[in-house]
């Protein structure tokens, strides 16, 4: 998932923010918590989902563009992007038209995850470590996702992280836990932070 250190020094390099108002992130330390998730609904140049996972402090991030699926025999395609700051969890709003990933976002789903990587013996494994090798398990408790997924790396990028042919499969696995349906219309589906659907909060942007 990119080489140790860059932190959000990609993230910073695509965005002007005299322009958008994603927020710049800050320098934060994890803190002793319990891990944080976000899926949230991104009307682009292409419709999707973008998920992202609380990792040490920042969200590494995947765009997912038929969304997460309760269903375990959905293999959602998963494309890794750059890393995103911890605050970046409760943005909601227009990005403006010729900035990085210009158009609406809303906060679909958030809460928490519980890793659940281990070895061939059973022991625990780092989560860091595990999305480093390819494989990482996670439960989800979120609003509207619960229950443990998945994600596998299948087409690596350079170092496996975000580039050209890099993949992962988010799939959500045959454990404990109850799904919460399927998949929803993204423009009829509401935010988890506001209730806002996309074309409510591009409206009021407008006349704001």
């Amino acid at each position: 998932m990119g080489g140790e250190g860059d932190g959000l020094r990609d993230y910073h390099g695509k965005r002007d923010f005299g322009r958008t108002g994603e927020p710049a992130g800050r320098e934060a330390s994890a803190g002793s918590g319990e891990c944080r998730f976000v899926v949230q609904i991104h009307d682009a140049s292409t419709l999707h989902f973008d998920f992202r996972l609380q990792v040490g402090d920042v969200l590494k991030s995947w765009s997912v563009p038929k969304g997460p699926s309760g269903d375990p025999s959905d293999k959602r395609l998963a494309v890794p992007t750059e890393d995103h700051p911890l605050d970046y969890e409760d943005f909601e709003g227009v990005i403006p038209a010729g900035e990085y990933g210009g158009g609406t976002v809303i906060v679909w789903d958030r809460g928490t995850y519980e890793p659940l990587s281990h070895d061939r013996r059973g022991r625990p494994v780092d989560f860091a470590e595990s999305l480093e090798r390819g494989h990482a398990r996670f439960r989800l408790h979120g609003e509207k996702l619960r229950g443990e997924y998945a994600l596998t790396r299948f087409r690596g990028g350079r170092d496996g992280g975000p580039g050209e042919g890099a993949a992962w499969l988010l799939v959500r696995t045959a454990g404990c836990g109850r799904a919460h349906g399927s998949t929803p219309d993204p423009r009829r589906a509401r935010s988890a932070r506001t209730g806002r659907t996309l074309a409510r909060v591009a409206a009021e942007e407008r006349t704001a």
